[in-house]
């Protein structure tokens, strides 16, 4: 199911740049003997880990409780790991999920990704793999950014409510179309990459060589854009997209 490699206590400073002070880790894992690795490994490497044996308390404690970054393994009894992460991302939770599963073709890393994680590993894994994605992720929750609110014309995207607005009417998004909108308006008239898009709003370090980024694209102009004067979001051919105002 894993690799076992020593794990040697860790000597991160927050100077180091690759570990966040503090992290706080949640592993959902019904296998006792793998939880139990996981637990000792993180802690060593110095993670506060929780532990949760089934979906059913994972979704518990990951809603109740503040976490840097959830381990949720896909097949879980009581409540499997794909429905615990969509009814997080339907609550409006929107703590990064690293997956992990016996499941690792293209499809099943996809349909991980399309159900609301961030990043999907399959078994077996290495730990020492396992805790750098942990680290990515626990570094993008944790990143300083001093703007609250973005604004591109007459859109708005607030990101303390996580309300969406243009020309002061609301626009509901799902989870993973605000964090596309978020990333695009952060990086507001500058072209955004596949790989950039891939990278840092589905935490994919490769091209799963579908067309995910596209239909979310294509769902979220049509939310911003439709019954609207001006369009906002530009499809750069062969570079990737922009969201601007042309005055």
């Amino acid at each position: 199911m894993f690799s076992k490699e020593p794990v040697e206590p860790a000597c991160h400073t927050e100077a180091d740049g690759d570990m966040v002070p503090g992290m706080r880790v949640l592993v959902i894992e019904d296998d006792l003997e793998a939880a139990a690795y996981l637990t000792k490994a993180f802690r060593e490497a110095g993670i506060a880990c929780e532990h949760a044996g089934d979906g059913e308390s994972g979704l518990f404690m990951a809603s109740e409780n503040e976490y840097d970054v959830l381990v949720v393994d896909r097949m879980l009894p009581r409540r499997d790991g794909l429905s615990v992460i969509s009814a997080l991302r339907a609550r409006s939770i929107n703590t990064p999920v690293l997956i992990l599963s016996a499941l690792g073709q293209v499809d099943d890393r996809v349909t991980g990704l399309r159900a609301g994680g961030d990043d999907y590993l399959p078994k077996p894994y290495a730990f020492s793999e396992l805790l750098a994605r942990v680290e990515v992720l626990g570094r993008r929750k944790g990143a300083p950014d001093q703007d609250v609110l973005y604004k591109v014309g007459d859109l708005e995207l607030d990101r303390l409510s996580h309300e969406v607005r243009r020309a002061g009417r609301e626009i509901t998004l799902q989870p993973r179309e605000y964090r596309l909108l978020e990333y695009l308006m952060k990086n507001a008239g500058q072209v955004v990459t596949r790989t950039m898009l891939l990278e840092n709003v589905w935490d994919y370090h490769f091209d799963p060589q579908t067309n995910v980024i596209d239909v979310h694209v294509s769902r979220l102009r049509s939310k911003i854009e439709k019954d609207f004067d001006k369009p906002l979001l530009k499809t750069i051919r062969g570079s990737g997209y922009m969201i601007k105002h042309d005055a």
